[in-house]
Formats: structure tokens, sequence, C-alpha cells
């Protein structure tokens, strides 16, 4: 069968989004509807595009992708325009990865204008913890 999502943003169908356009991209998807599409630059940046549903079932692989990337990175940038749905788990998810990363020295931000990720950020109190831009290209310039 064939997906009909289109490839995450910073493959090769050129589409911005990676990393100054270099580097390797994998490309995960989960039994439970995660897709996880990370490019790894050159220059200690990594981008993770997250596409799906990020719930109960979900938030440990995006934790777990992220986590396995922040010793070897001085950015992550998390595409979060392709989440469809943004549970509590999800949110907490978002929390342990900004902690870890803040630990670890490790700048994140997240690239995103969809009011279903937004929405819930704003209500938990959320927005505020994290360094939000409409884009990926926004986000890794700033």
């Amino acid at each position: 069968m064939t997906d009909p999502r289109p490839p995450a943003p910073g493959l090769a169908d050129g589409r911005p989004g990676g990393p100054a356009g270099t580097g390797t991209t994998e490309i995960t998807d989960t039994v439970d509807g995660l897709r996880l599409a990370v490019t790894t630059g050159d220059d200690d940046v990594v981008v993770i595009a997250v596409d799906g549903e990020l719930d109960i079932l979900t938030a440990p692989e995006l934790r777990a992708a992220v986590t396995d990337r922040i010793p070897s990175a001085a950015l992550i940038v998390l595409a979060l325009d392709g989440v469809l749905f943004l549970g509590t788990s999800g949110l907490a998810a978002l929390i342990e990865i900004r902690e870890q990363a803040h630990r670890a020295g490790v700048e994140l931000r997240l690239a995103c204008t969809e009011r279903r990720v937004l929405r819930p950020l704003g209500i938990a109190g959320l927005h505020h913890l994290f360094d939000i831009h409409d884009d990926v290209e926004a986000a890794l310039n700033s």
C-alpha cells in the first residue's frame, strides 16, 4: 500500500527543511502511525519532522529519537506542522525533551504554525518554555 503522506520537510524532494540542505535523512514509521523523519546535518544540526498523532502510544518514540541525538547535536529543530493530535503525553514528552536538551547544552527549537499543536501548548501554559518559529528555515536561521 502506498503511503499517502507527503515526504517530511528536508527530504530529497527539494522542499526546504533540512539543515542547510546537507546530511542524511532517516525515516521511521511506527505501528501506531507516527512518522519521524530525522535529518542530520554536517553542522551538528538535527531536524526532526513529526507526522501523525503524538499521544501516549507514540510520545516514547519521539522522546527516544531526540534523546539518541542529543549527545551529537548543537541544535535540534522539531518540525511539528505534521502533528495531527497533541495529547497530554505528547506535551509531557516535549517538556522532557526540552529539559534533556537544556541539561546537555543543546538548543531546542520548534517549527509550527498549526493550531492543533499551538493551542494545547498555550492552554497548558507551556508556550513560553519553547522557542517557536513559523517554519524550519526560520528556526534554523534564528
